[in-house]
């Protein structure tokens, strides 16, 4: 499962770019993903999962 946020099960998602006489081109948008450890175990993670985590963590 590679391009996929291991928490939240996130992907890419797919996108059209529009020139100007309005040609529509297929391209894929991906999330940006880094290397998190996570209660020990190395993984994938979204930044959004990331900036959750660290919110849980201030307030509790």
């Amino acid at each position: 499962m590679a391009r996929t946020c291991t928490l939240c099960r996130r992907g890419t998602t797919r996108d059209a770019s529009r020139s100007h006489s309005n040609i529509k081109t297929l391209t894929k948008q991906y999330i940006n993903l880094q290397t998190a450890t996570i209660d020990g175990v190395k993984m994938k993670v979204c930044t959004k999962c990331i900036k959750t985590r660290k919110k849980e963590k201030k307030s509790a």
